[in-house]
């Protein structure tokens, strides 16, 4: 399979297998997320400059605490005004959208990169991908995880350690595992 294909697939959900160049052009985005997490706090400057090579796009006025970890980095796309506290994880082998005013809690890992149940296919590393897509002024709280194909709809919180399994409405609290709705 040409990497014009694995790319093609990378964001259609079906399989893919990675190759030797696919592989060289995720090292180059996870070098620079690596020498955003080792700059001082204090270099304002510098992480923003490293933010806009690293992601789709970076919103203005967005903080995100160090450490960041990043599948690629360039298929998250961070709106205005966004705060990610420490260690937000992002699995982004397709996109993932965090909307504006969106505020994450330590520890958060969003996922859009996933294996196949077939244990024949995952012998071979198979892979596919399903977007994330975050809303607008949601709060995401502290060790939140968030599985493919999931959608956060605006205004919506969801607790402290839930696992987000289907999507999430507008304007609601959700929290669990699996992650539930438990009021508008």
């Amino acid at each position: 399979m040409d990497t014009a294909e694995i790319k093609r697939r990378m964001d259609s959900g079906e399989i893919y297998y990675e190759n030797a160049e696919i592989y060289q052009e995720q090292v180059q985005y996870t070098d620079w997320i690596f020498q955003y997490n080792q700059l001082l706090p204090s270099k304002k400057t510098e992480k923003i400059a490293l933010l806009q090579k690293i992601f789709g796009s970076v919103g203005n006025d967005t903080t995100l605490m160090q450490p960041i970890h990043a599948n690629w980095g360039k298929n998250t796309f961070i709106g205005e005004r966004v705060y990610s506290n420490f260690n937000l994880t992002l699995v982004d082998d397709t996109k993932i959208i965090i909307g504006d005013d969106t505020m994450i809690g330590p520890d958060v890992t969003l996922i859009a990169g996933t294996h196949p149940l077939n244990p024949e296919l995952r012998l071979k590393n198979a892979q596919y991908n399903l977007p994330v897509t975050i809303g607008k002024n949601v709060w995401l709280g502290a060790n939140v995880i968030v599985f493919p194909g999931v959608t956060i709809g605006d205004h919506s919180v969801i607790g402290a350690g839930s696992l987000v399994t289907k999507d999430v409405p507008e304007n609601v609290l959700a929290y669990g595992s699996p992650c539930k709705v438990i009021k508008k």
